[in-house]
């Protein structure tokens, strides 16, 4: 059986997204899952999260072209993308025990204007117009060969451009981190009618892929519930300021996203919310500084006293969210170490 792919999608930025990969990255190996995190996000910052300065400057050369374009995905799709054959061998990292990068890096951004050309040229048949359209996929399902994985978790940009597009049509899952704000509930009546035009659309191209001997991912993109990020909390309450945004949520989930019309329960009750995580913001620049996630760290870290608390209490908020959207994916939970 293929391990599922799940996206993490926000066209809404500063919600969290890139850290909620990381630290569900971290979780997932430390419950005996082999996992690869795929960072497709042109800004890189997933690859900057697992790797010292010094790795990134072997991965990045200073001066990058089409024939030496750095070990990243933008290097495996170089020959794709120069008109020479098709992507090369993905460029796993391996990061950990049980974790494997493909790392991203500023170049991607140049491969959008490519994908956007070969969009509707798939509607002609183009055999080459799939080979770009499905790069995404194709790394990816290399990759998770090349490294036994589980499942794979991908990082995409705060947008719904081209590369996104592609992205996600490689994802047969995908969970929303949202922020109780205005700009969170606005994304998601953005987000939900463009991810089913770009399902319908793809199921259309696939019909016209002149070689049957070509896979091509299948484009499900199947929201499985949003996680409420970075929600203020006094008295063990959500504070009144987020509040109102809170209580929109369920509603515009359900009619945007899902296109769904039925009565929408309080976030507390909503089966769709997958997860609340509280701000970690003293405990993220130890984070950051000591390459571990937030629920790893250690007085050695700098994590002293009602740090620990913290600490304690992040390991069991990412514990359960990772159950949760193993549980949503098909995958069994408990640890397996």
């Amino acid at each position: 059986m293929k391990p599922p792919v799940i996206a993490f999608f926000n066209n809404k930025g500063g919600v969290g997204k890139t850290s909620l990969v990381y630290h569900l990255t971290w979780m997932m190996a430390e419950k005996g899952l082999v996992v690869v995190a795929a960072d497709f996000d042109p800004q890189a910052n997933l690859t900057a999260n697992f790797l010292a300065e010094e790795d990134l400057e072997r991965l990045w050369p200073a001066e990058k072209t089409l024939t030496s374009p750095g070990k990243t995905v933008y290097g495996s799709l170089a020959p794709l993308v120069r008109g020479v054959g098709d992507i090369s061998e993905p460029p796993i990292v391996d990061v950990a025990d049980r974790i494997s990068l493909l790392p991203g890096d500023l170049t991607l951004s140049k491969f959008e204007d490519e994908l956007s050309s070969q969009w509707p040229a798939c509607l002609d048949g183009s055999e080459r117009a799939f080979r770009v359209t499905s790069a995404f996929w194709r790394l990816i399902e290399e990759g998770a060969d090349l490294s036994g994985a589980d499942v794979i978790l991908v990082d995409v940009g705060p947008n719904l451009g081209a590369i996104n597009r592609s992205a996600l049509i490689a994802a047969e899952h995908i969970v929303i981190p949202l922020a109780p704000d205005l700009f969170s509930v606005q994304g998601l009546q953005n987000l939900g009618p463009a991810l089913r035009r770009w399902r319908t659309e793809w199921l259309a191209r696939l019909e016209r892929n002149p070689n049957p001997t070509l896979e091509l991912p299948t484009g499900q993109m199947r929201p499985s519930g949003y996680v409420l990020m970075g929600h203020g909390v006094r008295l063990g309450r959500p504070v009144k300021a987020y509040q109102r945004w809170m209580a929109r949520i369920p509603e515009v989930y359900r009619t945007a996203v899902l296109d769904i019309d039925e009565p929408a329960p309080v976030v507390s009750d909503d089966p769709y919310c997958l997860g609340q995580l509280k701000h970690y913001r003293s405990l993220m620049p130890l984070s950051y500084e000591a390459r571990k996630p937030v629920f790893a760290l250690k007085p050695a870290d700098g994590a002293f006293g009602g740090h620990q608390t913290a600490v304690t209490e992040a390991r069991g908020d990412f514990s359960r969210l990772a159950d949760r959207i193993l549980q949503e994916v098909g995958l069994a939970t408990g640890d397996r170490s």
